[in-house]
């Protein structure tokens, strides 16, 4: 049976080396932690909930290696899985990448729970900022698939839509990323009010977008249902 994903130690080796570090780190993190621990930070930067020493040291690793299988297996599910293997490293730096965006998220909470005076409201924006803008520079490079990418009903019924909506998602996600990177410069006051017309750009936006493509395709007679294999 041919392989969905060519997986090998190259293709891994970063991913796995996170996931032993964070592994460790929990350990460590557990037996320093005090009793109690900040695991959320509201829109204004300041600590709104906290947990036990366990689950602020153990809740996160878990949802790392959680997601990490499911990058794995999700190629398998996938009734497109034949489509993967022409973006195979694109799907690799997308999983990399979320990846190593976690695992630095965890260690510089975690530091801040340790009494390391780290200014998470202000570096975790920039993160998502910086994450948003690297998968953005991606998004074109996606092929039509089930579970990665902009599925909405027009890009997964259409070749020609789900390329341009892609497209124009990328770059979405860019801006997007942009505006989110600077949100601890923000007036407190209209911190939420950006976030929400950013999220609402970058959802509705390439939602509306790729209904649009999908009719005017339609008024021009095209019929890209059979995708090429």
């Amino acid at each position: 049976m041919k392989k969905i994903i060519n997986y090998s130690i190259k293709s891994e080796a970063l991913s796995w080396f996170i996931l032993g570090v964070v592994a460790i780190v929990s350990i460590y993190f557990y037996t320093h932690f005090p009793a109690v621990v900040p695991t959320h930070w509201g829109i204004n930067g300041e600590v709104d909930a906290w947990s036990s020493r366990a689950i602020g040291a153990f809740l996160f690793p878990g949802i790392i290696i959680f997601t990490y299988s499911i990058f794995l297996f999700l190629p398998m599910l996938d009734p497109k899985k034949e489509r993967y293997e022409q973006f195979e490293k694109v799907y690799g730096v997308f999983k990399n990448t979320i990846i190593v965006f976690m695992a630095i998220a965890y260690f510089i909470t975690g530091l801040y729970a340790l009494g390391y005076n780290i200014a998470v409201g202000r570096i975790m924006p920039m993160m998502i900022g910086v994450l948003f803008i690297i998968l953005g520079n991606y998004m074109g490079k996606l092929k039509s698939n089930w579970f990665v990418g902009i599925k909405t009903p027009w890009t997964l019924s259409s070749e020609d839509v789900w390329n341009k909506t892609h497209n124009f998602g990328g770059k979405v996600f860019v801006i997007s990323g942009l505006i989110i990177f600077f949100m601890d410069w923000y007036p407190v006051s209209v911190r939420l009010y950006i976030f929400i017309a950013t999220i609402i750009l970058l959802v509705f936006g390439t939602f509306a977008y790729s209904y649009y493509l999908f009719i005017k395709e339609k008024k021009h007679g095209k019929n890209d249902n059979e995708l090429p294999k």
